[in-house]
């Protein structure tokens, strides 16, 4: 049997760490990471990073490896690789589990703007601030290249690639952030206006702490629609309790007949 755990994610990380402990011996684990982010922290395991070629390249891989389980627990902001996932589990008859963060919700005193993509999100940036915190990633970066009056503190794991903005600075940073770390960026770069994307989780929630307490917007970025259809749970566990009831059971020894005494 073999296992194949769609990740680069905190809840893909821990899914992985949890699965080694209880696999029964003979089922495979894979764990496949798409490569954007340079230097991953990896899960234990077998590692395979990069595409698979989109849906079509998946179901391939599903049949060549012989795999009976597909679990998506990439990024919620992922969202081609979910319904590639969907396709290729379908094609290829495996059962597909997606493991999903639960989004951030409002709180008492923020003071939260939605935004429906980055292009959205940039277009209210003007009425909202001058100095903005961007915490999207350096992935979109054109989407606020244009914004020539505002000034950026931008956050990511690497590097960006232009377009970028022209007043912008780069801090090049791996969550989990810290509640005292966030206020210090937001007093020491005055920053008036936030902007995120709805990651969900505790890694980078932080700063949406931070930002209430300054009494400063945030802007947030909506997710992408997932496929539907597809069972869902919001952590590691209960996947794991998943694999239990619908592959695991497969595995264990059927018991004999009963003896009897003459």
């Amino acid at each position: 049997m073999h296992v194949l755990v769609l990740g680069g994610t905190t809840e893909a990380r821990c899914l992985a760490e949890l699965l080694v402990e209880v696999l029964p011996a003979g089922v495979g684990l894979t764990s496949s990471l798409a490569g954007r982010v340079s230097g991953p922290r990896l899960p234990p395991g077998e590692v395979r990073i990069g595409g698979f070629g989109g849906a079509d390249g998946l179901a391939d891989w599903l049949r060549t490896h012989q795999v009976d389980a597909l679990i998506d627990a990439t990024h919620p902001f992922a969202g081609t690789i979910s319904f590639n996932a969907a396709a290729a589990a379908a094609a290829a008859h495996v059962p597909l589990l997606a493991v999903r963060r639960p989004g951030w919700v409002p709180g008492e005193g923020d003071d939260w703007h939605a935004a429906g993509s980055l292009a959205e999100a940039a277009a209210a940036l003007p009425a909202l601030g001058r100095r903005v915190f961007l915490t999207t990633g350096r992935m979109g970066l054109a989407a606020f290249a244009g914004l020539d009056e505002l000034w950026f503190l931008m956050r990511s794991v690497d590097a960006p690639q232009a377009p970028c903005p022209a007043r912008m600075e780069v801090l090049l940073d791996r969550g989990p952030f810290t509640l005292d770390g966030e206020r210090e960026l937001i007093r020491r770069h005055r920053i008036d206006v936030v902007v995120t994307k709805d990651s969900g989780g505790a890694a980078t929630a932080p700063k949406l702490t931070a930002a209430r307490e300054a009494g400063i917007p945030v802007v947030v970025v909506r997710r992408p629609p997932v496929p539907e259809g597809i069972p869902v749970v919001e952590g590691p566990e209960p996947a794991v309790d998943w694999l239990r009831e619908h592959i695991l059971h497969r595995t264990q020894p059927t018991a004999g007949p009963a003896q009897t005494s003459g």
